[in-house]
């Protein structure tokens, strides 16, 4: 699957973005389904992928982000039960380049926020 741009992803349904967590999981429908001890089953799955159902009940995000290992609020938000958060400049890229992986002890992300500002700073030069 290739990378997607920040604009594509803000553009992305949360159904288009559940598929995409699925498929980076490598998982099927089905083993969703077995992963959810049955909770969500993969026909309610498939309909969410499709964005038939637009707001789930928030214990299914609940699963579903336990399962793909992603950020409940993140799923809260992309359903609408939550405010997106205030764009505060630098804080929100942080949260962007730290989003991806889960379990970042606050050393790993001060390590990756001062490589992401040395970076920028070796383009102006």
């Amino acid at each position: 699957m290739p990378p997607v741009s920040q604009q594509e992803e803000a553009n992305t349904t949360l159904g288009q973005h559940l598929a995409r967590l699925r498929s980076a999981a490598g998982l099927k429908l089905r083993e969703v389904e077995e992963k959810s001890d049955g909770e969500i089953s993969n026909a309610y799955l498939s309909q969410l992928e499709n964005d038939k159902i637009k707001k789930p009940d928030p214990s299914y995000l609940y699963t579903l982000a336990g399962i793909y290992n992603t950020e409940y609020e993140d799923l809260m938000q992309r359903a609408g039960y939550l405010p997106p958060p205030p764009k505060t400049a630098g804080k929100r890229q942080a949260q962007a380049a730290t989003f991806a992986i889960k379990n970042l002890t606050p050393e790993e992300e001060r390590a990756l926020i001062e490589y992401l500002a040395f970076i920028r700073k070796q383009k102006r030069s």
